[in-house]
């Protein structure tokens, strides 16, 4: 190691980053090791000392009410750091190996606090004398660079059920299962949940193929953040499921997302809103849709729905009560999808590769403003690009789709993107 790199490691970081542009590509590699190495040994040091401390206690620890809050308020740590530090300490006592193997910086912190905890509450069915054997396998897979937590918690949750007793594992006990649904203030929906193994392994297997990053066809990176592929992907997952399932009947009709609008409302839009009526107005008047959970719902969204769905039409009278119900039927029809499919082969924003199953079909006339629901007023969009069609901020009415000469949809950008506003063929050079 150069007299440089030893700096690196050993020394400040103030001034650093200005100086190692002097270092090559393999010994940075080095100083990365070796401070990480630096970082466990320090880190074994300081639950040492902290143990000791706890053990023999000074008028400042004890006015601290515990070395773990007074190791927080003499450094930048937060006391639940501070109390975990000390808890491990603790723990490490009655069991030497994971102690020596810790303190030698061949097994980080995390996977120490998971050993011992598995080394204090073992499972109910697991003999004393199998505790040694336990925890040489805990120790092989949390040492050396290979080591990883979900390594160490698969060794814990396999020896759970080697030595299975009467008692279910708490990750196959369905009975402590929730799921949690509420509505907030602001009109959106909170989902929090805790689901035994199993239901956790379906419910991740049916969202992988979901929350894959999809690059654009230029290959750019998806931008989007693994918090938001999961969250796009959990709503297909119920978007496919209410579409296709075999779901049952839910008062008298298979579940699925109803929206109530007047048809004039949907029509019209935000028009009829700043109409003045002479007999004033009701909240049941105003120009928005309304869903039987949630409540109200924007007419843009509405409409955006409405582009492919099943319609149900009902008659009131002035009162609003139901005069007649006509039979339902789908706006847009199977053999209307099976063609749109051919014809667009997913979604044909330009420069979109999204698959047909991951698509809409937009009305490019809204059908409740006259528009049909024929071939030549249709277009498959993906939910991102139906969603900019209808209602994204700044470009509502912006893009233009017509369906050219050669019957396939074309787009006509807004000037912001092209002046000339030249006309875009549906994207189907990427698809096969």
């Amino acid at each position: 190691m150069s007299v440089l790199l030893s700096d690196v490691v050993s020394g400040s970081a103030v001034g650093l980053r200005g100086r190692m542009w002097r270092l090559t590509a393999s010994e940075l590699r080095a100083a990365a090791v070796s401070a990480s190495a630096e970082i466990l040994r320090l880190e074994a040091v300081r639950v040492a000392v902290v143990d000791e401390l706890s053990m023999r206690p000074d008028d400042q620890v004890i006015a601290s009410r515990g070395v773990g809050c007074w190791l927080a308020a003499n450094t930048m740590l937060q006391v639940r750091d501070g109390k975990k530090i000390a808890a491990l300490g603790a723990a490490l006592r009655p069991f030497p190996a994971v102690a020596a193997r810790f303190d030698v910086g061949d097994c980080s912190f995390e996977h120490a606090v998971l050993i011992v905890a598995f080394c204090e509450s073992p499972p109910k069915g697991m003999p004393e004398e199998a505790l040694p054997r336990c925890i040489d396998l805990l120790l092989a897979a949390a040492s050396g660079v290979e080591a990883t937590t979900t390594k160490v918690r698969n060794v814990i949750a396999t020896l759970e059920r080697v030595f299975e007793s009467d008692e279910v594992p708490p990750a196959e006990d369905v009975d402590r299962n929730e799921l949690r649904i509420a509505s907030t203030l602001n009109g959106r929906v909170v989902v929090r949940g805790d689901f035994d193994a199993l239901t956790g392994e379906m419910l991740l297997s049916a969202l992988s193929n979901l929350t894959m990053p999809t690059p654009a066809p230029d290959g750019t990176p998806d931008t989007r953040s693994a918090a938001k592929r999961t969250a796009d992907g959990f709503t297909e997952l119920i978007r496919r499921y209410l579409d296709c399932a075999k779901t049952g009947t839910d008062g008298g009709q298979r579940p699925h997302v109803n929206v109530h609008i007047n048809a004039r409302d949907l029509a019209e839009h935000r028009d009829c809103a700043a109409t003045p009526t002479d007999d004033g107005m009701a909240v049941s008047d105003l120009d928005v849709g309304h869903m039987p959970w949630l409540g109200p719902l924007s007419v843009s969204q509405t409409r955006l729905l409405g582009c492919d769905c099943f319609l149900s039409t009902v008659l009131l009278d002035d009162h609003g009560a139901p005069l007649d119900a006509k039979p339902g039927k789908r706006l847009v029809s199977a053999e209307q999808r099976v063609a749109l499919i051919a014809r667009d082969k997913g979604c044909a924003f330009p420069g979109c590769t999204c698959v047909p199953a991951w698509t809409d079909a937009h009305h490019i006339r809204h059908w409740a403003n006259g528009g049909p629901t024929v071939m030549n007023n249709l277009v498959l969009l993906c939910r991102s690009h139906h969603r900019l069609m209808h209602r994204k901020s700044g470009f509502v009415g912006k893009w233009v789709i017509r369906i050219g000469v050669d019957n396939k949809p074309w787009f006509i950008p807004p000037p912001s993107i092209d002046p000339q506003q030249h006309p875009r063929p549906a994207n189907t050079t990427f698809k096969t």
